[in-house]
């Protein structure tokens, strides 16, 4: 193929990979302002100006030759570049403008981003934010989501990221509790208190505790289990017993004097939900000036 067909076949391909996402030519020829005669005769021709079939056709839907596939990869990191040109073009005159969609988990969406949102929203008057609330792994690949937030020491393949920082969980309760029960001195001394913890499996009140390479496991109990951090933070500051706690939620309790932490020298194993935080987004060499200024503005506030 001559630079002079490659460049006229460049419109095929692009049909091509709108084809293969919308699964059939009427629902492509739709997307496209199109007839589906017309989308069918431009996959023709892509297909005469390759030398092989890229789709086997039905009344309703399209399958995918094996070399179909390879194609259309290529098709699609075609378009992918081209949208990234146009980025460039534009990322030093847009204003950021638009919706940012980000998803993070809850206790860190409430506790961590929520607060920073406000002041992100005056700086930039034309940068909408959907906050979305999710403890379950989300792919931005897949899902209509601009940034997700994801307690990991891996994060996955294919994602561009940036680290925020690192979760560490800490042991709080009231000063009040402390007064009538005493103050535990090691972990085995857990073993005579309440104890606030998730709840989630049956591993959850076993409690994991390091310093110095000696692990202790302690199998605490209590009155009261919850698997909402804010909740068993509002249980310690009643008085209710002793609360693992990611120390983000814990931050201003402590900083208050409402609780005060226990064990200080010992780190706390708070199992999935402990790592590196983690800033992700599909790698794009141009970001979008709306989701530029978002990320920009998480690191600089949270590095504060």
């Amino acid at each position: 193929m001559t630079p002079t067909d490659l460049f006229e076949a460049l419109p095929d391909m692009a049909v091509f990979a709108r084809v293969v996402d919308a699964g059939n030519f009427s629902e492509a020829a739709r997307q496209l302002g199109s007839m589906p005669s017309t989308v069918s005769r431009q996959i023709k021709r892509l297909e005469q100006a390759l030398g092989t079939q890229l789709v086997e056709r039905s009344t309703r839907r399209i399958r995918v030759t094996e070399s179909g596939a390879e194609v259309y990869r290529h098709c699609r990191d075609m378009l992918d570049a081209a949208a990234c040109a146009v980025d460039a073009a534009g990322r030093l005159a847009a204003r950021p403008h638009g919706r940012v969609i980000v998803s993070a988990p809850t206790a860190f969406a409430r506790t961590v981003l929520h607060p920073l949102i406000p002041d992100f929203l005056r700086r930039y008057a034309e940068v909408d934010v959907q906050l979305v609330f999710n403890d379950h792994d989300v792919d931005p690949l897949v899902e209509d989501i601009d940034l997700v937030i994801r307690l990991t020491e891996r994060p996955p393949l294919g994602l561009a990221g940036r680290t925020l920082g690192a979760v560490r969980w800490v042991l709080c309760a009231s000063q009040g509790y402390l007064d009538s029960r005493g103050v535990p001195l090691a972990p085995a001394e857990l073993l005579d208190h309440d104890c606030l913890y998730l709840g989630e499996t049956t591993d959850d009140n076993r409690w994991r505790l390091r310093r110095e390479g000696q692990t202790e496991v302690v199998p605490v109990k209590g009155r009261y289990i919850a698997n909402h951090a804010g909740a068993r933070l509002d249980a310690a500051r009643q008085g209710f017993g002793i609360a693992n706690l990611p120390e983000f939620v814990a931050r201003e309790a402590l900083q208050n004097g409402e609780v005060v932490q226990v064990l200080a020298d010992w780190e706390l194993d708070g199992g999935a939900y402990i790592g590196s935080v983690w800033l992700l987004y599909p790698p794009k060499r141009f970001l979008p000036p709306k989701i530029r200024v978002l990320i920009d503005y998480l690191i600089e506030r949270l590095a504060q």
